[in-house]
């Protein structure tokens, strides 16, 4: 509708002149991404505002996750290899968008928590900056076929607990529904550690699937799926190397991102104090990760 859409258009004017207004948050930021909040925040103005600084004063607290962003870095390589990282091409019949998260290695010497959270975050990145065409809703898969349980061990809590806030509350993507497939029988013990850290309406969100079970396709149709999983959305390698290749693109954007988005906790306005932000500070060291007798 073409008067809803100038309106909207408007309140985008809006929200960059109260960003620019901001003394402690970054001001150079992609429109598309403004869109994002916008839209994913219910086209509520006051709602997009506050979630917009909560999303930059989460990533200013998480300088593990957000900083010295390298591509080309070791670290990242490690993580493009023994992952599988693939928002998918196709969209289900309500406009969501499908992403695969899996392990493709079970041996888990080489994983490392922190830098595959960074590595899911760069994508994110890529992808909310980049993407003109804001799908309605995202549908994350989670393939635990490569998941033992030493992946216990190799949780960083702190970690956790900021991915969980981030990608629940600051992030700008509606979720609709979250599934596991590949599912052992000892999947409720890793879900027990996430737990705590799910909120009650994500918590509804999530499906556990049976190995060389069908029941993924009644939500997400399995032509939407790549080639590995009876789809037609080409190999898990193809769409992996697209995905490489878009993030190595955006190198210089990654490298200089540690300062265009920080935010000045100086500088901040009383008036703008979240109670959330306490949320993300770090866990006492002996609790950052979790070791198998």
């Amino acid at each position: 509708m073409p008067d809803q859409e100038v309106e909207h258009n408007k309140d985008i004017v809006a929200i960059k002149d109260w960003l620019s207004k901001q003394p402690h948050l970054p001001n150079d930021v992609e429109e598309v991404l403004l869109r994002r909040f916008f839209t994913s925040c219910g086209y509520s103005l006051e709602r997009a505002k506050r979630t917009i600084d909560f999303f930059f004063t989460v990533r200013s607290t998480a300088p593990e996750l957000f900083c010295k962003r390298d591509p080309w870095s070791p670290e990242i390589r490690r993580v493009f290899e023994i992952t599988d990282m693939l928002p998918l091409p196709y969209k289900t019949p309500e406009n969501y968008k499908v992403f695969i998260y899996r392990l493709n290695n079970p041996e888990l010497d080489l994983f490392n928590f922190v830098d595959a959270v960074k590595t899911f975050f760069m994508l994110a990145d890529t992808r909310l900056t980049e993407e003109d065409d804001i799908p309605s809703g995202e549908i994350p898969i989670f393939d635990s076929a490569n998941v033992s349980l030493k992946f216990i061990s190799k949780v960083n809590l702190s970690v956790l607990r900021k991915y969980m806030l981030y990608t629940q509350e600051a992030i700008p993507i509606r979720l609709k529904q979250v599934h596991v497939i590949n599912a052992p029988a000892y999947i409720s013990k890793i879900y027990a550690l996430c737990k705590p850290f799910i909120k009650s309406e994500v918590a509804k969100l999530v499906k556990f699937h049976e190995p060389n079970s069908s029941t993924l396709y009644k939500d997400v149709p399995q032509e939407l799926l790549p080639l590995e999983y009876g789809g037609k959305a080409g190999s898990v390698q193809q769409i992996k190397r697209y995905w490489i290749k878009r993030i190595e693109a955006k190198r210089d954007w990654f490298l200089a991102n540690d300062q265009n988005w920080s935010v000045d906790e100086a500088m901040r306005p009383t008036s703008c104090k979240d109670d959330r932000a306490d949320q993300v500070r770090d866990l006492p060291g002996s609790f950052r990760s979790l070791a198998l007798d």
